[in-house]
């Protein structure tokens, strides 16, 4: 959205007329409407770099801006010190959701060791990062998995879903497939928990696969190595 309005205004605007008296982040939402046109910013918390403040949209999208809204940046702040994607973090944070409330009975869940340590992940079989992610993730232990079916990429994705949700063995015909390539057997039963994870994934703004949450309720975008997933998941209960 904010991309969209920005094309439209920004001729016309030009940040002019924008300034705050004040540095707080009242004004700084005050003059980000105005610029804007619309009420379309959803918080705007003081940031340690450079005197930003950033601004989080109704949309999702995160940019910032300065005490007076004299520039806007919509990009990635990256911490030198640390190489660290602080938006990339921040944008985790903001679409972290609660672990408890998953409907877990739809997913193929994985006990590995202890299984103390939890991941849920959205998941196209056709997916190829979804592939690489499962060789990670076939390293790891004291694990429990819970594999949301997500098919959106086309309809033999939704095939196969369907199919390995059907498997006498669904852990086994999703890994069979997913690290093996060995095609699931054509299967019938219900398959609504196929459709509720795509409506679900929608609702919940999944857009593409994988999609990784934590136990704690972070989201991670994307696939991951096991050594980033292996150090997330330490910080978990911190």
């Amino acid at each position: 959205m904010f991309r969209q309005v920005m094309r439209s205004t920004l001729a016309a605007c030009l940040f002019a007329g924008f300034s705050v008296a004040h540095a707080d982040e009242a004004a700084v939402q005050a003059a980000m409407e105005a610029f804007i046109g619309v009420a379309a910013v959803k918080s705007v918390a003081a940031t340690p770099y450079a005197g930003l403040y950033e601004v989080v949209l109704d949309s999702g999208e995160l940019i910032y801006t300065d005490a007076k809204v004299s520039f806007i940046i919509d990009g990635r702040i990256i911490d030198t010190s640390n190489r660290r994607d602080v938006t990339q973090a921040r944008l985790n944070q903001l679409s972290a959701i609660d672990f408890s409330t998953l409907p877990l009975e739809h997913a193929i869940k994985q006990v590995r060791g202890d299984g103390k340590r939890l991941i849920a992940s959205f998941e196209d079989p056709n997916c190829g990062y979804c592939k690489r992610l499962a060789q990670e993730l076939a390293t790891m232990s004291d694990v429990t998995l819970y594999t949301f079916l997500f098919p959106i990429l086309s309809p033999d994705s939704d095939q196969k879903s369907r199919n390995i949700w059907c498997a006498q063995d669904r852990a086994a015909a999703w890994n069979d497939w997913i690290l093996d390539g060995k095609t699931p057997a054509a299967a019938s039963c219900d398959t609504a928990a196929v459709d509720a994870n795509v409506a679900l994934g929608r609702q919940m703004g999944i857009q593409g696969t994988p999609t990784i949450f934590l136990g704690d309720g972070r989201r991670i975008g994307g696939y991951v190595p096991a050594a980033q997933l292996e150090q997330m998941l330490s910080e978990v209960g911190r």
